[in-house]
């Protein structure tokens, strides 16, 4: 596929999921914060709730209609197996947690992959009203409300001491063997929140944290996030690292931290 072509593929496809996150974003909400909405257990004891459901069912039926010989795979419903190079990776409700509690720190998400990378990311906050995305090569956006969009970008912070720490969880630091890298990030930056999962990743694309790290996370949390982090000139890695999304593991950084960060955790 050559560049011009390639770039008409992803257009159209981002288009096609800012469309269809925001017309699962209004199912979302008819169902935040009701007194009636019931929560239901997965199998590894995580919440799912009819809004996740009925959410992921939206964004199945806008790619299939749209773009009906690419891949699918999501956090609540079976994979589909496409005829081409490209393979969205969707996560209804990035945050059910926060959802069901009435927090409105939680994301729609869609990710895309070309040929095995991800080259576009949609990151859509229904109870804000605002969406952040991207697409290779042609930086990254953020939109909030009714205004027109305004250019993502990490922070030029490069000391730790200035630097917002976020994480979504404290107790799985533990779980991995890094309750002494998680507190010397709360004891050295300049604030440490938890302000967590898609949300604390996307305040590190807009340059409102610095850091953001999720001890333990699934492809579907995070394919969305790293080509954001990186047209906003952050990364987007592993523990090691790599910009993987299938490693267990994730972080968000600016640029002048990531090497400080990365031995922070490695201790």
């Amino acid at each position: 596929m050559n560049t011009h072509s390639e770039k008409f593929e992803l257009k159209a496809r981002l288009e096609l999921a800012l469309a269809a996150s925001e017309k699962a974003s209004e199912l979302i909400m008819l169902h935040y914060q009701s007194p009636e909405l019931k929560v239901d257990r997965k199998s590894d004891d995580s919440p799912v709730t009819i809004a996740d459901r009925g959410a992921e069912e939206i964004l199945r039926e806008e790619i299939t209609l749209a773009f009906p010989e690419d891949s699918i795979m999501g956090e609540e419903l079976p994979p589909v197996e496409g005829t081409n190079e490209f393979k969205w990776i969707l996560d209804p409700i990035d945050g059910t947690k926060p959802y069901t509690q009435g927090v409105p720190l939680f994301g729609t998400l869609m990710g895309l992959e070309e040929n095995g990378k991800l080259v576009l990311g949609v990151c859509r906050f229904p109870a804000l009203n605002e969406v952040v995305y991207a697409i290779k090569g042609e930086g990254a956006w953020w939109k909030i409300r009714d205004q027109e969009p305004r250019r993502a970008r990490v922070s030029d912070k490069s000391q730790l001491s200035e630097a917002v720490f976020c994480t979504t969880t404290m107790t799985r630091w533990e779980t991995i063997g890094k309750q002494k890298s998680y507190e010397y990030l709360c004891r050295n930056s300049y604030l440490a929140r938890g302000w967590g999962d898609c949300y604390g990743h996307m305040l590190v694309a807009t340059g409102r944290a610095e850091v953001m790290v999720d001890p333990t996370l699934s492809p579907w949390d995070a394919a969305a996030l790293l080509p954001i982090l990186e047209e906003a000139g952050g990364h987007w890695i592993d523990f090691d690292g790599n910009p993987s999304i299938y490693t267990g593991n994730g972080l968000a950084v600016n640029a002048a931290l990531k090497d400080e960060v990365l031995k922070i955790i490695a201790q």
